[in-house]
C-alpha cells in the first residue's frame, strides 16, 4: 500500500506527458563481473535525448513510440548500439565489455561529456587513473590523486589530508559507500583509510553542490567500494615495501547475488622486531577490512550490505631491573580507528520511479595513553594517563530518483541522524607510597538529532540550457536549541557550440560539526565537536562561473573561478590545548569567519595510450577573530597562491606502463617570531609579529613509476618501481628558530622526505 501511494505521489508529476509516451529503462552493467556502473551515458541519437545512469546503474529514457538507437558509452568500455522497436514501456539491460588495450575507441552520438553536463566544480576519477599513478612506498592511495586536482591543496610533505577552496579538514564530507568516514587518515596523515582494490568509483565535488549534498561546506568526496563479481571467483593485491593487500570477489548465486572482502596490513612493527634491541618493545601498524555482499531479490529489488573497519595503533613499552627487587616498566599507547556499516534496499517503483533506503552507522574513536609501574620491595607504584574521545553516528535515508521525461530528472528525500559526541574523557590515576587517587574528568557527551530533506530537478529548457535548481533543509536539535536552515542551489549550463559551453553556480551550505585541531598533520587528537546552544552553526556562500570544453579527441579542458565566505569558523585560543579537560572545549575556543577566491585550470585526458591531467590554481583563503591577531585579516595556513599540478600515464609497449607527476606550490603561511627579550625571570620571551605573515619556502617534487606486466589467459602479475621525490628536493615540512654558535637567532628548516625509492609486486586472477 505504501508504494503505491509514492509512486501515485510521483505520477501526478507526469500527468501533462502525451499517453503515446513510452519509457524504455533498466541497468547499465559490465558484463564481465556483472558490476552495475555508476554514470554511464545512455542516449538515442535521433531522438537528441540521452540520460546518465544513476549510483546504482539505472536509466530510464522517455519518447514518442517509435524505431530507434539505443546508444550506451562509459570511459575505458566499447560503446553499446542497439537497433530497437518499442510501442509500449519496455525493459533494456545494457552490457559493456572494457576495452582490452585501450586504444582509441571511436564513440559516435552523444556523451555525457563536461561541457554538456549541468554541475560544475565536479571531476571523476578512473580507479584505473589513480592505480597508475606513481605511489608514495608503492601504496596506491585514493586521497592523494585528489591532491592532484584544481583547488585542492594537500596539508604537509606526505600528508593525505585535503583543504578544497580554502576549506579546513572539517569540511569535507567524505562518503564511504554514502557513510560519513571521520578521520581518513593512517601512518599520521601519510596515507588515506581507502584501499583502492576495494573502489569502484571516486567522484569529488568542491562547488556547485547539488540539492542532495548537504552537511559541509567546501566538498564532497563520494567514494563507492565494488559490489563483488557475479559470474566468477576473480582476486587481486600487491606485496610492497611496508603494507600487503588482497581482495577477493565472486558469486554467491551466480548471476543473483555476490561478495567482495579486501585486507590491507602494514607490517613495520614485524619487520622492527629483529631490529630493536634490549628491554624496549615496540611498533606501529594499521590495517583495513572492507567488505560487501548484495543480492538481487528480483526484477526489481537488490539488497546491498557493506561494512569498512580500520584500526591505527602505536605502542611502546620498556622492562626495567634497576636493582634488587626494585623494578619498573613504561607503557604507551595510541590507536585509532573508523568503523561503518551499511544496509541499502533498492526497489524499482515502475519505468520511472527508482528509490533506495539506506540505514548506517558510523563511529570513530581514538585513545592516547601512558602508563609507568614501579615495584620496590615495600610496595607499588603506579601513574596513568589516559585520554579518549570519538563520534557515533546512527542513519535513516530514502532517496527518490524520478524521470518523467528525459527534460527533467527529479532526486528527492529524507534522513535522520542521530549524533553521539564524546569531546573527550580524562583519567588520571596515582597509586603508592601512601598515596591512592583515580580521577575521571569527562566533557559531558553531546547528543544531537539532524534531520534533512531535499528535492533538485535537474531541467533541460532548451537544446542550449539547462539548469540544476534544488533545495536543501536541514534542522539540528542539539541542548534543547533547534538550528535549521533552507538552502538553495542552483546551477546553469548554456552551450555556445556543440563543445563549448558557459556555467555557472550558486550555493549555501551549513555544516552542524566542527574539528578542533592542535597539528597540521592530521593527528587523531583532532577532536569532532556539534554546534551547541553557545558555539554557532557553520554557514558559507559560494558562487563560481566557468567555461567547460570538450576536444573531438575526447580532452576535457575547464576554467572556473569562483568567492566564497565563511562564517562562524573555530580555532583554539592562544595556548588552548585538547588536554586541558579541566575547562569546557567551548570556552577554548575563538569564533569567527573566512573567505576565499580564485581561478582554476583543468585539463584531462582519459583514453588513448597516453591519458593524464594538468591543473592550475591561483588562489587566496584569509580568516579574520576578533581575539586572534589583534582583530585583523590573516592568510590562512594553506592559503597558497599558486599551485600547479601535471600528472601522465603513458603505454610505453604492451606490457611497460610509465607514469610521472610534478608538483608546485606556494610555500604555506607561517608565523614567526620577530624578536626576544629577557623576562622578569631571566627566561627568554619570543615576540611574534602577525598571524601566518611568513611564508616557507616553495614546495615541488616529482614523482616517477614504470610498471612491467605480463599477462596470461586466467591471470596477470607486475612489478612496479617507483621513486617519491625523484630530484631529491629538501621541502620544508616545519621551520623554526634556535640558537648558532655566536648565540644569534636564527631559524631552521626541517625536511622529512628525500628520495624514496620502492618497489612491489601486484597480482591478478
Amino acid at each position: 500500500m505504501k508504494e503505491r501511494i509514492i509512486a501515485a505521489f510521483f505520477l501526478l508529476l507526469s500527468l501533462p506527458l502525451h499517453a503515446q509516451n513510452i519509457t524504455i529503462s533498466g541497468y547499465v552493467t559490465e558484463k564481465k563481473s556483472g558490476e552495475r556502473l555508476i554514470g554511464a551515458t545512455v542516449y538515442i541519437p535521433e531522438k537528441g535525448i540521452g540520460t546518465t545512469t544513476n549510483a546504482y546503474g539505472f536509466y530510464s529514457l522517455t519518447f514518442v513510440a517509435d524505431n530507434f538507437n539505443l546508444h550506451a558509452s562509459y570511459v575505458g568500455y566499447i560503446p553499446f548500439h542497439s537497433a530497437l522497436t518499442a510501442k509500449e514501456n519496455m525493459s533494456v539491460n545494457i552490457e559493456m565489455e572494457t576495452v582490452k588495450d585501450m586504444k582509441e575507441v571511436v564513440v559516435t552520438g552523444k556523451k555525457d561529456a563536461i561541457h554538456e553536463r549541468t554541475q560544475m566544480s565536479a571531476i571523476d576519477l578512473p580507479i584505473q587513473t589513480i592505480k597508475s599513478l606513481p605511489a608514495f612506498l608503492g601504496e596506491v592511495d585514493v586521497m592523494k590523486a585528489i591532491q592532484l586536482l584544481p583547488g585542492v591543496q594537500a596539508g604537509n610533505e606526505g600528508s593525505s589530508g585535503i583543504y578544497v577552496r580554502g576549506g579546513g579538514p572539517d569540511q569535507n564530507l567524505i562518503l564511504l559507500d554514502g557513510v560519513p568516514v571521520y578521520n581518513a587518515s593512517h601512518l599520521f596523515g601519510f596515507f588515506s583509510v581507502f584501499n583502492a582494490d576495494a573502489i569502484r568509483s571516486v567522484e569529488l565535488v568542491k562547488g556547485g553542490f547539488p540539492a542532495r549534498y548537504g552537511g559541509r561546506l567546501s566538498s564532497v568526496v563520494d567514494i563507492n567500494m565494488k559490489e563483488g563479481n557475479k559470474n566468477k571467483l576473480h582476486g587481486e593485491g600487491g606485496i610492497g615495501l611496508i603494507a600487503s593487500r588482497l581482495t577477493l570477489e565472486g558469486p554467491i548465486q551466480k548471476g543473483k547475488s555476490s561478495f567482495m572482502i579486501s585486507g590491507r596490513r602494514t607490517y613495520y612493527d614485524i619487520l622492527a622486531k629483529p631490529f630493536i634491541k634490549g628491554n624496549v618493545k615496540g611498533g606501529y601498524y594499521f590495517y583495513d577490512l572492507n567488505g560487501k555482499v548484495n543480492f538481487k531479490l528480483g526484477n526489481k529489488d537488490h539488497l546491498y550490505i557493506s561494512g569498512y573497519f580500520g584500526n591505527d595503533k602505536f605502542y611502546a613499552k620498556q622492562k626495567q631491573n634497576l636493582a634488587e627487587g626494585i623494578n619498573s616498566s613504561f607503557n604507551t599507547n595510541l590507536k585509532w580507528g573508523n568503523v561503518t556499516a551499511v544496509s541499502r534496499w533498492n526497489h524499482q517503483f515502475n519505468s520511472k520511479l527508482f528509490g533506495n533506503l539506506t540505514a548506517y552507522y558510523s563511529q570513530y574513536n581514538f585513545l592516547i595513553s601512558s602508563q609507568t609501574k614501579s615495584t620496590f620491595g615495600v610496595g607499588n607504584e603506579e601513574y596513568l594517563l589516559k585520554y579518549t574521545s570519538g563520534i557515533d553516528d546512527k542513519a535513516v535515508k530514502y532517496d527518490f530518483d524520478y524521470i518523467p521525461h528525459p527534460n527533467h530528472y527529479i532526486k528527492t528525500g529524507v534522513g535522520y541522524v542521530y549524533h553521539t559526541y564524546k569531546p573527550g574523557a580524562q583519567q588520571t590515576k596515582i597509586e603508592g607510597l601512601g598515596m591512592k587517587q583515580d580521577t575521571t574528568i569527562a566533557t559531558k557527551n553531546i547528543n544531537a538529532g539532524e534531520i534533512d530533506a531535499y528535492i533538485e530537478d535537474d531541467i533541460k529548457i532548451s537544446n542550449a540550457l539547462k539548469a540544476n535548481i534544488g533545495v536543501h533543509w536541514t534542522g539540528f536539535n542539539v541542548q534543547n536549541k533547534f538550528y535549521h536552515a533552507i538552502q538553495p542551489r542552483l546551477a546553469l549550463r548554456y552551450l555556445i557550440s556543440d563543445k563549448l559551453s558557459a556555467k555557472a553556480s550558486f550555493v549555501q551550505m551549513n555544516q552542524f560539526i566542527h574539528l578542533l585541531t592542535n597539528s597540521s598533520i592530521g593527528l587523531p587528537t583532532d577532536l569532532w565537536v556539534p554546534a551547541t546552544a553557545s558555539i554557532p552553526v557553520q554557514k558559507s556562500y559560494q558562487g563560481a562561473a566557468g567555461l567547460a570544453y570538450t576536444h573531438a579527441t575526447g580532452m576535457e579542458v575547464s576554467v572556473e573561478g569562483y568567492y566564497k565566505t565563511m562564517d562562524n569558523v573555530l580555532e583554539y585560543k592562544e595556548g588552548a590545548s585538547f588536554f586541558n579537560t579541566s575547562s569546557n572545549w567551548e570556552d577554548k575556543v575563538e569564533i569567527g569567519k573566512g573567505k576565499s577566491y580564485g581561478a582554476e585550470l583543468f585539463v584531462q585526458k582519459k583514453k588513448g595510450r597516453f591519458t593524464g591531467m594538468m591543473g592550475y590554481t591561483l588562489s587566496w583563503s584569509k580568516r579574520q577573530f576578533d581575539n586572534l591577531n589583534n582583530g585583523k585579516e590573516f592568510p590562512y595556513r594553506y592559503d597558497r597562491r599558486h599551485d600547479f599540478k601535471i600528472a601522465g600515464i603513458y603505454e610505453l609497449a604492451k606490457n611497460i606502463e610509465v607514469s610521472a607527476e610534478w608538483i608546485y606550490g606556494t610555500g604555506n603561511a607561517i608565523t614567526l617570531p620577530i624578536g626576544y627579550y629577557n623576562g622578569p625571570d631571566g627566561n627568554t620571551v619570543q615576540v611574534f609579529g602577525e598571524r601566518n605573515g611568513y611564508r616557507m619556502p616553495s614546495y615541488h617534487r616529482a614523482d616517477v613509476s614504470i610498471k612491467f606486466s605480463k599477462q596470461r589467459k586466467n591471470w596477470e602479475r607486475a612489478w612496479v618501481i617507483s621513486a617519491y621525490n625523484v630530484y631529491n628536493r629538501y621541502n620544508p615540512f616545519y621551520i623554526y628558530s634556535t640558537t648558532n654558535n655566536q648565540g644569534n637567532a636564527v631559524f631552521k628548516q626541517m625536511s622529512l622526505f628525500p628520495i624514496i625509492p620502492s618497489i612491489s609486486y601486484q597480482f591478478k586472477f
